[in-house]
């Protein structure tokens, strides 16, 4: 199969029609077609250690996805693992109208199994920087991960760059995900440290080099697509002119560091020098307050060149002995003033905690919930439930539900009542940063903080990171009908189950969403029900026995050494 898309009723070569998609030249919207067959490869992007990788069409890193503004796209998916189920996640993108096609597993659709197929049919209707990933099992960092790129022809800054550029920061593992992660979630492991990744990458590689022209402006799209490591970022001898973050165009703001969370993104503007006498290095270096340990053989930096010229020498990066200090992204602006949303119509607290269960496991928990995968996907409960869909009960204690009406206003207020740092991401939306304490503030309840605080004009984006026993709020409009996941996107948390569910407008998605056959077909593949609650329970819908559970508690009381 072809890695490059297929555009339906045109009859122009590739490379004209991406010019063309480049430039913003083509008028209407397009039919944008992938035909992906997800492979086992081999890869070595550090140089260090052979391991089987997840590519697709035999290659890897994976394609990048590439649509304009309008264009409905189409993602055809052939499993090829052979012993691994996967699916696709459009990071960022809110799927309106389309919430079947947002891909997590035991969410909005069944893991797609070993050799069957199963299509994404949306339409994209957002500007911006976002990604792709599988969101099963884990599974992305094995490879599973790539930029999905939506070019804008009426970009406020269209007019300010000659290039653009696309650029991954991301960390490494030698090992694979399924050992990772039974050591990881064990009771030999009862502290939840989470396993360090054995390098960092820039465009899934090292030694990259980015070819420059003397006196262009390039659009630097970058994204990292790691599964645990907050990078920081910054060019030699160059600043950044920030114009976008999550899909959020911004008022231009000066930068010479900036940091990037697990899965955030952030567009900026680099005009390059008008002589070649030098090259420069770019460096991203990986966060290690996340860490738990620093192997001997971790380089948590990884280097990168600027490249005016390349016969000259790519000299090495200077060595930084002050701490880091990066821009904050809370000051952004966001391009189009949206002002503060009003007042809240319903507020959901969330306390963030790790602890054992009795397996001997750490596991995460928001309000004591570790979140548990139903046996049926939520989504279908939500189709098949009928009046019962708007009880957040059918969808099970351990998905943490929380049933939200039509166009509410909507605080989530996070207290993390945990020393580490936790990237935040809600499928389906952005939304408004209105507090974000610094560390170790407490809880939100205590930090004297109320309406007058906030910002009028709030940074927005779809991802945020919590400081360590720190706290947020975070405002959106539930104005976007279907199911959709709050979660902590460091990979390791989401398996241990540190993941809230959405369900907006339950009967509005009844409405418009019917479940295209092979979408089924892959559920009848793998012996998951498509009708009923939680438990599989289609008679009595409030009936939870035999509904998917935790370990359980451990005993209160001292506790051994």
């Amino acid at each position: 199969m072809a890695s490059h898309p297929n555009h339906h009723g045109r009859r122009l070569g590739f490379a004209w029609l991406a010019c063309l998609l480049w430039h913003g030249l083509l008028a209407g919207a397009a039919t944008v077609t992938y035909d992906f067959n997800i492979t086992w490869v081999t890869t070595n992007p550090d140089g260090m250690a052979d391991r089987r990788t997840i590519g697709i069409n035999g290659q890897w890193p994976i394609p990048t996805i590439r649509v304009n503004v309008g264009d409905r796209l189409v993602v055809n998916v052939l499993n090829s693992l052979g012993d691994e189920a996967t699916s696709l996640h459009f990071h960022g993108l809110f799927m309106r109208n389309a919430t079947h096609m947002d891909g997590p597993g035991a969410v909005t659709q069944c893991p797609i199994p070993p050799g069957e197929r199963f299509t994404y049919n949306f339409t994209v209707d957002q500007p911006g920087t976002y990604w792709y990933h599988s969101h099963v099992h884990g599974q992305y960092p094995d490879g599973l991960r790539g930029p999905f790129i939506v070019h804008d022809p009426a970009s406020p800054f269209k007019d300010m760059y000659d290039e653009e550029r696309v650029m991954t920061v991301s960390d490494w593992y030698h090992d694979a995900m399924p050992g990772l992660l039974k050591r990881f979630m064990s009771k030999a492991n009862p502290t939840g440290a989470e396993p360090v990744p054995n390098s960092a990458l820039l465009n899934e590689t090292q030694d990259l080099s980015v070819p420059l022209q003397p006196g262009k402006t390039y659009l630097f799209r970058m994204v990292n697509i790691g599964a645990f490591a907050g990078q920081y970022v910054w060019f030699e001898g160059h600043n950044m002119t920030i114009v976008e973050v999550d899909g959020v165009y911004t008022h231009p703001a000066e930068a010479s560091m900036i940091y990037l969370s697990a899965a955030q993104r952030c567009s900026f503007l680099i005009t390059a020098r008008n002589d070649t006498s030098g090259n420069f290095p770019i460096v991203a270096s990986m966060d290690t307050d996340l860490f738990d340990t620093l192997p001997d053989d971790l380089n948590w930096n990884v280097t990168g060149w600027l490249v005016y010229d390349s016969a000259k020498p790519l000299p090495a990066p200077a060595v930084l002995d002050a701490p880091f200090e990066p821009f904050d992204d809370i000051g952004l602006v966001p391009w189009d003033n949206q002002t503060l949303l009003g007042e809240p119509d319903q507020t959901i607290s969330l306390d963030v905690i790790m602890d054992n269960l009795n397996d001997g496991a750490n596991y995460a928990f928001f309000n004591n919930i570790t979140y548990t995968a139903p046996k049926v996907p939520t989504l279908y409960t939500v189709l098949s439930a009928g009046e019962h869909a708007t009880n957040p009960a059918v969808y099970g204690t351990y998905t943490h539900s929380f049933v939200l009406e039509k166009d509410q206003v909507v605080d989530l207020v996070i207290n993390n009542l945990d020393p580490g740092k936790h990237p935040f991401h809600l499928h389906g939306h952005t939304f408004q940063v209105i507090w974000r304490s610094e560390d170790e503030a407490g809880t939100f309840a205590d930090s004297n903080v109320g309406p007058a605080d906030y910002p009028k004009i709030p940074m927005r984006r779809d991802t945020i990171v919590v400081h360590p026993n720190g706290n947020l709020v975070l405002r959106f409009k539930s104005d976007n009908p279907g199911v959709w996941l709050f979660h902590c996107h460091i990979e390791w948390h989401v398996q241990s189950g540190l993941m809230a569910t959405f369900v907006e407008a339950p009967l509005d998605v009844q409405r418009t969403i019917s479940i295209p056959a092979d979408h089924k077909a892959v559920c009848d593949k793998a012996g998951i029900p498509t009708v009923g609650n939680a438990a599989g329970n289609q008679v009595d819908w409030l009936d939870m026995k035999g509904e998917n559970m935790p370990p359980g508690r451990l005993p209160d009381g001292p506790r051994g050494e």
